[in-house]
């Protein structure tokens, strides 16, 4: 009896509770809880993220511990629940073949992260968030895809400064900046190709760095424009075609891939969405992807990324590095796109504000309101909300490529 308690003992968590990594990690679970619940930072996302973490980290929980299985030549039946492959063309050959059976059973959280390895749930979190844009303001001021675009420079920038550190390899700097482009799916796809054993430290990294959106950017905003500056009133935009939204999402899914054919799942996937919400034919499609599938992919996204963020991998210089590049990323691409609007502003003929430069670091559409908040407290009459949303989704487009450029210069490395 008293072995049999004493066994029972062994096997509990709190016999596990020997390293204080472990308090750590579920300490740092509960502050993102309460980031996420009581100040409502991104809680969509930080809340599943967070008991991610709190998961993985409980001692003898085994939620991510990976399958085991065993190889070995085929002879006689095939156990039930096995399975047979061939390992090479010579084997394909001589009809040699292996039997995979599994001996271990895996974690829930490990199966569902094959959906994070594979490159499965960004895409389709694309895909709902294309649902739910309008490209109108875009289209309107095709202008806006330069400012875009200079907020990918935080991204290139940073990648340089990851590399001069030492602590990165190229595939690693890659992942780490393109934490820059404000854009979780974005960094969650890119390190789940060229830095796996990262990906906890830059999903949350560029999920918490989003939340603080209207926090980091408007000191940058303030810093380098002029009052008068911010006040600048733009004027309003045309109105868009029923016929060009519909044509856009075709057009840039085109020449997006060609151009950078890397960028092709992102970006197709993210322009197939905003389809089905432009042509209206698809009423069905859309409502099922801007809520029921956005849905349940951010709730296995957000689980299981928070369940690689292990002690032993999160714990780390590493991941010191990560979140202090990150923020430096954040702050460039902010820095760049209002830079750009201020020299817009004097070489175009009508007026630009150049509060509208941030919104490009996607975070959609969260900078963009920051852009509308900081401008009305000097003009309250100012209304600059659907004039950052261009850039703003622009910055979506912008993330997309970036990682495309990234994963076709060392995706093969």
């Amino acid at each position: 009896m008293f072995e049999a308690l004493l066994e029972f003992g062994r096997s509990t968590g709190f016999a596990g509770l020997t390293d204080y990594r472990i308090f750590v990690m579920i300490a740092i679970a509960c502050l993102l809880l309460y980031l996420a619940i009581v100040k409502g930072f991104e809680p969509l996302l930080l809340v599943p993220i967070a008991f991610g973490v709190l998961l993985t980290n409980l001692p003898f929980a085994n939620l991510m511990h990976h399958a085991v299985v065993e190889v070995a030549p085929h002879s006689g039946d095939v156990p039930f629940g096995a399975t047979l492959l061939h390992h090479s063309k010579e084997e394909v050959a001589g009809h040699t073949e292996y039997m995979v059976h599994t001996k271990e059973v895996g974690g829930l959280l490990s199966y569902l992260f094959q959906g994070d390895h594979l490159g499965i749930f960004p895409p389709l979190i694309f895909m709902g968030v294309g649902a739910m844009t309008d490209f109108g303001p875009l289209i309107a001021n095709p202008k806006s895809l330069l400012l875009g675009a200079a907020a990918q420079f935080g991204i290139f920038i940073t990648f340089i400064g990851a590399i001069a550190s030492g602590l990165f390899t190229a595939q690693e700097a890659a992942s780490v900046a393109i934490i820059g482009g404000a854009d979780g799916p974005t960094a969650i796809f890119l390190s789940s190709k060229l830095a796996p054993h990262l990906l906890g430290a830059i999903a949350i990294a560029a999920y918490s760095y989003m939340a603080l959106v209207p926090i980091i950017q408007p000191p940058i905003m303030k810093l380098l424009t002029t009052e008068k500056e911010r006040t600048i009133k733009m004027s309003q935009l045309r109105t868009v075609t029923k016929r060009e939204k519909i044509l856009f999402p075709i057009i840039v899914t085109i020449i997006v891939s060609l151009i950078v054919p890397a960028a092709a799942t992102l970006v197709g996937m993210l322009m197939l969405g905003n389809l089905f919400r432009e042509c209206g034919v698809v009423g069905r499609l859309e409502d099922t992807a801007k809520n029921a599938l956005i849905n349940i992919i951010t709730i296995f996204l957000g689980i299981t990324v928070g369940a690689t963020a292990t002690a032993d991998k999160f714990l780390t210089t590493q991941t010191l590095a990560i979140l202090g590049l990150g923020i430096v990323a954040f702050g460039i691409g902010t820095a760049s796109g209002v830079l750009l609007a201020k020299l817009m502003n004097k070489l175009s003929k009508t007026s630009i504000n150049p509060l509208i430069g941030s919104a490009g670091v996607s975070a959609v559409p969260m900078a963009a309101r920051v852009s509308q908040t900081v401008g009305s407290k000097f003009d309250p009459t100012n209304f600059l909300l659907m004039h950052a949303m261009g850039p703003n989704v622009a910055g979506v487009i912008g993330s997309a490529v970036a990682a495309g450029v990234m994963l076709s210069l060392f995706g093969g490395q």
